[in-house]
């Protein structure tokens, strides 16, 4: 299958192509790098608010949210040209792409302008309190409390994998308002700032390196916040959690397909098993291609496959896992070297293009973030294949 566009998303194209050539910052402004997933160096603000300003942050977006009305089409082909230059959409990718854009799904108008603006135009940061420890990817087994007391949350709990938490303004936090419910039933979203007094963040090495830190513990201990902060209607958080989800999973194939082409193009030299490796990672590459075209056409149309997203999920990511780990074992032990193994994309993550290994570590957060290959198995077998619930 191959995509065609009409004159109208071409000339979208050209346009954004134009504005990039023309503002794009350089390799001496970008020097400054992020620290974690909620930490936006100084130059990067002042590009993302430059995009925001422009209407070429979230195009399908209307202007006062820095868009200007796209289409699904149009917005297509404005990430598939951030992905040709390695240009990575925001340092606060849960920021812009969870907490912002469920804030302008759910949120009031006053909760819009008080935080998802600030988050779009990079003034304030943002992170996400969905798993927590025994609950993992189960976020109806969550058991942080918030409790109502007069005009406030009283919040007790931890939170665990919080990517970012310890350099972000605020969490978008999920917490069980009724425990009486059935456990879909009774949870509720807040918004959280960092700073309230009781809330405890403790960043953590990762399986790349001690050093990598962008997970957090989160601990809330009778942190009191307002009761204003409540977004949506109170034990109405399921509805929200799959609106957020649905949210990060948008496209997310085309972001999966970019780093799988990352990989075919930096696949080190080596044997006839190798060679193979190096084969099945190009043919994952074009039926990834392939099957999310015919799923962009398919929305594009109007039709909605939440299981065609599953499919998609869970192609990419596994790629992207099974080629990295080719690509480690056909370099041998020079895989440990720290040398970059990919060209320097100063506008991307240096995690594309960093070690052997450390790109094969980092490829597990792929079939976890989003929700996990197990889930997306489930969703599968049970709307795809029709086979009955376990």
């Amino acid at each position: 299958m191959q995509l065609t566009f009409d004159a109208e998303v071409e000339g979208f194209r050209a346009e954004f192509v134009a504005f990039l050539e023309s503002n794009l910052p350089s390799a001496e402004e970008a020097t400054e790098r992020p620290r974690s997933s909620a930490h936006i160096p100084e130059w990067s603000r002042r590009w993302q608010r430059l995009l925001f300003d422009a209407g070429w942050l979230l195009p399908g977006k209307p202007p006062e949210f820095g868009g200007r009305n796209a289409s699904l089409l149009q917005e297509f082909v404005f990430q598939e040209e951030l992905a040709k230059r390695g240009i990575y959409h925001s340092y606060n990718p849960q920021g812009l792409g969870i907490v912002a854009a469920s804030l302008l799904t759910f949120g009031t108008e006053e909760q819009k302008q008080r935080w998802a603006v600030p988050i779009l135009k990079a003034e304030i940061t943002a992170s996400v309190g969905m798993s927590e420890p025994g609950a993992g990817s189960d976020l109806a087994g969550l058991r942080t409390r918030a409790v109502l007391e007069g005009d406030h949350f009283v919040v007790n709990g931890q939170k665990v994998w919080t990517s970012g938490a310890h350099d972000a303004d605020i969490i978008l936090a999920f917490v069980r308002t009724d425990p009486d419910a059935p456990k879909h039933k009774g949870i509720s979203v807040i918004v959280i700032p960092t700073d309230t007094p009781g809330v405890t963040r403790r960043p953590f090495g990762s399986f790349v390196g001690a050093d990598d830190l962008d997970f957090n513990e989160v601990f809330f201990d009778d942190v009191r916040v307002p009761a204003e902060n409540l977004i949506g209607k109170l034990n109405d958080g399921w509805r929200i959690a799959n609106g957020s989800l649905a949210h990060e999973r948008t496209m997310m194939w085309l972001n999966f397909a970019s780093w799988l082409a990352g990989l075919v193009r930096d696949f080190p030299q080596g044997g006839e098993l190798d060679d193979q490796r190096y084969a099945t990672m190009c043919m994952d590459l074009q039926a990834l291609r392939l099957l999310g075209s015919e799923s962009l056409a398919r929305a594009a149309r109007g039709e909605e496959d939440v299981a065609a997203v599953s499919v998609l999920k869970l192609l990419g990511s596994e790629a992207i896992q099974t080629g990295a780990e080719a690509a480690l074992t056909a370099s041998g032990g020079d895989g440990l070297s720290p040398d970059h193994t990919g060209p320097d994309y100063h506008m991307d993550q240096d995690d594309f293009s960093t070690s052997r290994f450390d790109r094969y570590a980092w490829s597990f957060g792929a079939t976890i973030a989003g929700g996990t290959s197990e889930i997306q198995r489930t969703i599968i077998a049970e709307r795809v294949l029709g086979l009955p619930r376990g």
